[in-house]
């Protein structure tokens, strides 16, 4: 019989694509006042994989990644997917997003995207969101694809990054179990 747990809690990451550069500044203070800190951001990442947004979206577009100070509870995601779709209609202009944000979260084994899309290797979390394992880690290899991980994701830089977000919440958790057993 397997026992049930409390998961470890994760670290929340949220990929944001957009059209405009500049609109960053006022993204960063939304995501701070919905989230908390943030501990890490990426630099401006390479979105040239899809044209998946460039009708709604024109191009080019443009990928920045944050990594929020505090861990969250694994559960959270469904929620926290509906705040980021409300953060996303303050920047619709004519009934059409200029920003696209992606949360998820990442733990020692795997980092998950959430979505509002149903498909057949994402599971249904709640609140009409479903989780997406995008990635999966392993001591031997680091960070590896799956065959429907988003190509930006695939990318050696957004593993790169994503592997210093991994170390970071490492220590993190280590951190957090240590002022439990205080």
């Amino acid at each position: 019989m397997s026992i049930p747990k409390n998961p470890d809690p994760a670290k929340l990451v949220v990929g944001c694509i957009m059209n405009d550069k500049a609109a960053i500044e006022q993204l960063f203070s939304l995501i701070e006042e919905t989230f908390g800190p943030v501990d890490m951001i990426s630099r401006w990442l390479d979105f040239a994989y899809t044209d998946y947004y460039y009708k709604e979206m024109g191009s080019p577009l443009f990928r920045k990644v944050f990594v929020l100070k505090h861990l969250i509870a694994q559960d959270d995601l469904a929620l926290i997917k509906e705040k980021t779709n409300d953060l996303e209609t303050r920047f619709m202009r004519s009934g059409k997003r200029t920003v696209n944000i992606d949360p998820g979260y990442l733990v020692s084994s795997r980092f998950i995207l959430a979505t509002g899309k149903e498909y057949s290797h994402r599971i249904y979390i709640g609140r009409n969101i479903y989780a997406d394992l995008t990635l999966m880690y392993s001591k031997k290899e680091g960070f590896k694809t799956l065959d429907w991980t988003y190509p930006d994701y695939a990318s050696h830089t957004m593993m790169s990054f994503l592997s210093k977000v991994r170390d970071k919440y490492l220590l993190d958790l280590k951190a957090s179990k240590g002022k439990k057993n205080d």
